[in-house]
């Protein structure tokens, strides 16, 4: 894909979230029937539960660990929070989906209150299968390190959507401390 069109790349995810890097899996992620495509637009009420997640791939015996991140937390304009992990889950196997996986952080849904964040799914292939230690906390994680302390490489496959807080549903903070 030409990276001048690439979503990732006009959406700022290559650079704030990921280093360049060429798809070679497919990543469905679905909310109910909508399917999330880089940049589509969602309402926190639509995101409440857990996404279905499919892995494609080809090698019955290659594990995957997807991870989810908000890099705008607490506000696009003050990202003190980036990135904000919202799920993690492990030793996916090829050809299925998160929900064979290992939850490692249980899916926290997005719950935006200023400005339109991007969250951001992001899809490694494992050396092999892997003991990974749950972060103790969500704020501040980064996708980069978690790869690089995992021996994870460059992801295989990201998808993105954007979400903003609904009319008139309050200001309660989105993310705890």
């Amino acid at each position: 894909m030409n990276l001048e069109r690439d979503p990732l790349v006009l959406g700022r995810v290559i650079s704030d979230v990921l280093d360049p890097f060429t798809r070679s899996v497919t990543l469905r992620v679905t909310y109910g029937s909508r399917d999330v495509g880089s940049g589509r637009e969602f309402k926190p009420s639509q995101v409440v539960n857990q996404p279905r997640v499919e892995v494609g791939g080809t090698d019955l015996r290659n594990l995957y660990t997807l991870v989810m991140v908000d890099p705008d937390a607490p506000s696009p304009s003050e990202p003190n929070l980036r990135e904000y992990l919202h799920w993690l889950v492990t030793d996916i196997p090829s050809t299925t989906g998160a929900t064979f996986g290992q939850e490692v952080m249980a899916y926290w849904s997005p719950r935006p209150t200023m400005g339109i964040h991007r969250f951001v799914f992001v899809l490694f292939k494992q050396p092999g299968r892997q003991a990974v230690d749950p972060p103790g906390w969500r704020q501040n994680f980064s996708t980069r390190d978690f790869a690089e302390f995992y021996s994870l490489g460059l992801p295989v496959a990201a998808v993105y959507f954007n979400c903003q807080r609904e009319s008139g549903s309050g200001g309660r903070r989105m993310y705890p401390i």
